[in-house]
């Protein structure tokens, strides 16, 4: 089997356009409005010499391969040049989401049982205060000023004196990347991936959405932008905490995109909402965006809408679906679902995420909390036939290391040599080969005489003008469940209104409540429903800032539930 090793692609870009910016990070200490001059800049050249020469000195510090090493760098060129660097040397590069919280970050960490951490001071001095967590931490990486814990510097690793190519004789099979997965749903799992994985999503984003060498990406998501570099993409760093997208600052990133005359940007929905409504505020539009994508959670055909009135007129916004586990899977247009999709979305058939990528396989099970070992044990549905998905293919992930010991049981399901991942998505695959997501198969609501699911639900009371989202959650009361154990609950919907049509007095807020169980009555999906309860704001996941946290609201749902009985 030959070598695979995905660092090689920036080598390749870098024969190719040496001298194109590969990385544009701000400058610390600008005020005003910045241009392209107040940022710290690399070219793919330098890039490359850079990732070499870090590498060779990992390799004289002793990282080896198969090591895993934890990186907490903060986007930007020591960031990615990390990134590479190590899996240069054929480490296993452990990446996690900060924005998670402390006592879960170093949990999940704690499992990961790491060899060192290449990671900001600050990162340090909570592994050196946590030290008895990772016993096996040897091989430490400070980026920044190194205090009392000892080990290395970037600094000091670049000043290794060859940058010749180098790189370890990886196959693609081997491991790459320990990658966590949000915990929006559940605990946050370490996800195992390999070069053939990463490869793959490279070589599948950059085929789908067309991206060539040579343009320039305003990377609102980290992780999307370590893609960049492979692709020959400049990447703009913009001014923001990436695990705060919803907090951005939508001036300074429309700042960005014309300074760098950005050509494509990957943001969550949450991040795209705040820059849409500036925009709309402002009447500033983006000059030169042409490709902007959009992933995270669902994102509504108004927001689309929305979005297309403020990029190129030639331009148009993809959402990719996929998971952790299993991404890149789907892809779907703006213009197809304006065109197409969103009526139908409007009336409780789902959102449609779009047809597959190229060497995706997928099928639709029916439900089941169980688990299912093999393909043949699984009931497969058909056309529009609503259940489980999942999926197989080369950027399909096969395990965890780390989460609940029977999360690979439950999630993986073998066919010969191959694993199909249970994405935990329900919904349906249409005649043209789409599939339209119906919820999480852990966020429906059971009750005694059916089953609900969110997106279909909630699509009835999102035709409301005042109402900006809403969640469908289950109170659990009974205490009777079904015959797989799943308890049966009392369906409720939560509503998040528009900031400008929150109810100001008590009675304005009933009027709101008469007018949604009215709605809730004109459709099949949702006339069950009588509790309805108005939030200011929903709890969010932490990646994003999109996915709502139904499990807080089921929480809710259940004393507000209960406490109305007593009452």
């Amino acid at each position: 089997m030959p070598d695979l090793n995905v660092s090689n692609r920036l080598h390749t870009i870098a024969s190719q356009i040496p001298d194109n910016i590969a990385i544009a990070e701000p400058l610390r200490g600008i005020t005003g409005t910045r241009t392209a001059n107040d940022y710290r800049t690399i070219t793919f050249r330098e890039l490359d010499d850079d990732v070499n020469r870090i590498a060779r000195g990992l390799v004289n510090f002793g990282i080896e391969r198969e090591m895993r090493i934890v990186l907490m760098v903060r986007q930007g060129i020591d960031f990615v040049a990390l990134f590479y660097s190590l899996l240069k040397v054929g480490a296993v590069v452990v990446l996690i989401d900060p924005g998670m919280g402390l006592r879960q970050l170093l949990n999940c960490l704690s499992q990961v049982n790491p060899d060192g951490f290449v990671a900001i001071p600050m990162v340090h001095a909570v592994r050196c205060f946590c030290s008895h967590k990772f016993p096996n931490s040897i091989h430490n990486v400070t980026a920044g000023r190194r205090l009392f814990w000892g080990g290395t510097t970037l600094t000091a690793l670049r000043q290794t004196e060859s940058c010749e190519q180098f790189s370890a004789s990886t196959k693609p099979d081997d491991n790459a990347a320990i990658i966590f997965t949000s915990g929006s749903t559940g605990e946050p799992k370490g996800v195992l991936y390999s070069h053939r994985i990463f490869d793959t999503q490279v070589h599948e984003v950059a085929t789908r959405y067309g991206i060539d060498m040579g343009g320039i990406d305003l990377a609102a998501f980290p992780f999307f932008g370590l893609f960049n570099a492979a692709m020959g993409t400049t990447a703009v760093i913009p001014e923001m905490n990436p695990t705060k997208p919803a907090k951005l600052n939508p001036k300074k990133f429309m700042d960005a995109a014309d300074a760098w005359q950005v050509t494509q940007s990957f943001g969550s929905p949450a991040l795209w909402n705040r820059v849409a409504k500036y925009c709309e505020q402002s009447g500033r539009k983006f000059k030169t965006l042409r490709r902007c994508v959009s992933a995270g959670a669902p994102i509504a055909p108004s927001l689309l809408a929305r979005m297309k009135k403020i990029i190129a007129p030639d331009g148009d916004i993809f959402t990719p679906y996929g998971a952790t586990e299993s991404l890149p899977v789907a892809s779907i247009s703006a213009s197809e679902v304006l065109k197409e999709t969103a009526e139908k979305t409007k009336t409780g058939k789902g959102i449609c995420v779009g047809n597959r990528f190229g060497g995706i396989e997928w099928n639709v099970i029916k439900v089941t909390e169980k688990a299912i070992p093999t393909l043949d044990e699984a009931e497969i549905l058909t056309t529009n036939q609503v259940g489980e998905l999942i999926v197989t293919g080369n950027q399909v992930t096969k395990r965890y290391v780390t989460g609940a010991s029977d999360a690979n049981e439950k999630s993986k399901i073998k066919e010969g040599e191959r694993t199909w991942h249970r994405i935990g998505d329900v919904g349906y695959i249409d005649e043209q080969d789409r599939f339209w997501i119906c919820g999480r198969k852990s966020h429906r609501v059971e009750t005694e005489q059916e089953t609900m699911f969110t997106v279909p639900c909630e699509a009835i009371f999102n035709q409301h003008k005042s109402v900006y989202r809403s969640a469908l959650a289950g109170a659990v009361i009974s205490g009777k469940k079904n015959e797989e154990g799943v308890p049966y609950r009392e369906p409720c919907i939560f509503i998040e209104p528009k900031p400008e049509e929150y109810p100001k007095t008590k009675h304005a807020e009933k009027t709101l409540i008469e007018e949604l169980r009215t709605l809730a009555k004109s459709s099949p999906l949702t006339e069950q429903i009588k509790n309805i309860f108005i939030l200011k704001h929903f709890p969010v996941d932490v990646r994003h800032n999109a996915k709502i946290n139904r499990e807080k609201l089921s929480d809710t749902a259940t004393k507000k539930c209960k406490h109305n009985q007593v009452g």
